[in-house]
Order: structure tokens, then C-alpha cells, then sequence
């Protein structure tokens, strides 16, 4: 019998292109997709898709097992673009046959106090949150109709190799590189969970592996939260300079969006950046067992060498 065939969406992306590596890893046959040509590891096939359309996700899709939706429109454009290209998506992996991983973040939460689990009620406040909303109640939805099978893998902000859309891998790696100041949003001293990619790439794959994930959604294991302030001097005890960060309070914020489509965004979610923001990936762990994540040390080191070495190769 064939190596089951497993399509990543968005394989160009942070996590898209973890988790291909994850696939490689762990001996599965993957198809990497994107919307432009892409660099893929040895022995990964690839494909260039308009994901967009039912035509194009059926193609990209045929002879798929399972399917992971690491593809998302510009942040900006979210509440315009995602909720098509969902659907687009849930209709091609549908034709397939195939399981649908989703990887998700926290925003459908909205604010709320203590950490987020999947027990936590589902009020978004922002334009972003209700339409991740929006979008997972009609995956888990088509799940429950037997349409296809379908499972969600949530993650906080992440960083790692590769990372270079986040706020960490925007505002925090590369000014510590550069020896500048890191303008951080909100709040420096109280805890945040940071999710580091080839975890949030294991676990997915995990999800998309077993039954047990199917019909539901999972809040991805995480090291213990830091600071914004402990998890930026981590980063620039790796890199061998000095620490310098400064909070960034949201009326500057509101300023710098008017020519900054990205800073414009983090304003609708601010409330997790003013107060504590967390995860409890309890459920997670009691379904699938104990799952070893990376400490923020190594984390943090592993980072910083793939964005030196990405700098050297460019230069």
C-alpha cells in the first residue's frame, strides 16, 4: 500500500512549513502547497494552488489522507478573505475524503480572565475573533454532519525557525539582532504563553494522526508562560547582546496603525496584550499523554541561529 498522502496549506508560512518539516520527521509523505512556488526539504513534492477556489483546492487536494490548513489571507484582510477561502478548502478536502486539520489560534475567546482552555466561553470582541469564530463552528459543524472529519489545534502567538509573521518574529528577533530597542505591545510583566513552532507542528500532526482528535478542538501543549520582559531577555541572552524593550501604550499604537495596516490590527485584539494571557493544554495532554515541549532557553537559541543564518544566506 502507498505512504498515505498528507497536503499542508500555506507550507511557504511559519507554521505550514514546520509542520512539512514535521511530516518529513516523522516519515510521512507530504505535498506542500502555496499560493506562490516555495522552498521545500528533499524528497517533498510541491504544488502551487488558488486555494480560493473549489477547483483549486480539489487539485491540490486529490489523493489527499489528511489535509492541514496552515493558509490564512494577509492579516489585515481577514474578515474579507478567510471565511472563503475556508469553505473553499472544506470543499476540496471533502471530495478527497480527507481529514482536515485546522490550525487555529485563541482569538475566538475574546477577553477573558485566567487561562484559556477549551472550556472557556466563546465571546469575541474583535473583527479577527468572530471570524475564527465563525469559521471553526462551520468546520466542527460539517464535522458533525458527516460531511468530512475534521479537528482543531489552537496555539497562542508562536515563535521559532521560520516564524517571521508574529509578533515575536516581527517586533522582538530582529530588533534584538539589530541592537534596538524591542517596542513590545502592551503589558511587559504579566505571563504569556508563547507557543515555539516544531511544537505547534508535532502536536498538529499528532491531531491529524489519531481518532481520538477528531470532532474536537485542542489547546496546543506550551512551555510555561513568561513575561514579555523574561522571554525577550532570553532572546537576547542567545543572541550574546544586551536586553532593551519598552512597552508600547495602545493610543501610540492607534497612531502608528494609520500607515501600519499589522500595528493597525493589534489594536482590535489589544486585550491580549493588557493583562495576563495564557493557556491551559490539560486536555490535550489527558487525550494523547505526556508531550514534551521546548523550554524557552532553547527555544529562544534555535531562533535566533535560524535568523542568522537566513541573514548570511541573503546577504
Amino acid at each position: 500500500m502507498p505512504t498515505p498522502l498528507h497536503v499542508v496549506l500555506g507550507a511557504g508560512g511559519g507554521i505550514g512549513s514546520a509542520v512539512v518539516r514535521e511530516l518529513v520527521r516523522g516519515g510521512h509523505r507530504p505535498r506542500a502547497v502555496g499560493r506562490t512556488p516555495i522552498d521545500v526539504p528533499a524528497g517533498v513534492t510541491s504544488l502551487t494552488a488558488d486555494l480560493t477556489t473549489t477547483e483549486g483546492a480539489r487539485a491540490a487536494f486529490a489523493g489527499a489522507a489528511v489535509v492541514y490548513h496552515c493558509a490564512q489571507p494577509a492579516y489585515h484582510r481577514w474578515p474579507q478573505d478567510f471565511p472563503g477561502l475556508t469553505d473553499a478548502i472544506v470543499e476540496g478536502a471533502a471530495a478527497a475524503g480527507a481529514k482536515l486539520v485546522f490550525a487555529d489560534n485563541l482569538y475566538r475567546y475574546g477577553p477573558i480572565d485566567g487561562p484559556v482552555s477549551e472550556e472557556t466561553p466563546q465571546q469575541p470582541t474583535s473583527r479577527k475573533g468572530a471570524v475564527r469564530k465563525a469559521m471553526t463552528d462551520r468546520l466542527l459543524r460539517a464535522h458533525d454532519s458527516g460531511r468530512l472529519r475534521v479537528t482543531i489545534g489552537q496555539a497562542a502567538d508562536y515563535y521559532g525557525p521560520g516564524g517571521t509573521n508574529s509578533v515575536i518574529g516581527a517586533a522582538v528577533v530582529p530588533a534584538v539582532l539589530g541592537d534596538r530597542t524591542v517596542l513590545w505591545p502592551g503589558r511587559l510583566d504579566v505571563p504569556r504563553t508563547l507557543h515555539y513552532l516544531p511544537d505547534v507542528a508535532a502536536a498538529l500532526v499528532r491531531l491529524g494522526e489519531s481518532d481520538a482528535a477528531d470532532g474536537r478542538a485542542f489547546v496546543l501543549p506550551a512551555a510555561p508562560a513568561l513575561t514579555p520582559r523574561q522571554f525577550i531577555e532570553e532572546v537576547a541572552a542567545a543572541a550574546g547582546t544586551r536586553a532593551r524593550v519598552r512597552a508600547t501604550a495602545k493610543p501610540l499604537m492607534r497612531l502608528v496603525g494609520l500607515s501600519n495596516p499589522a500595528a493597525r490590527e493589534l489594536v482590535d485584539i489589544w486585550y491580549q496584550f493588557d493583562r495576563p494571557w495564557t493557556v491551559d493544554d490539560g486536555l490535550y495532554r489527558r487525550t494523547f499523554g505526556p508531550a514534551e515541549v521546548t523550554t524557552p532557553q532553547e527555544g529562544a537559541a534555535a531562533t535566533v541561529a535560524w535568523y542568522r543564518a537566513r541573514t548570511v544566506a541573503h546577504v
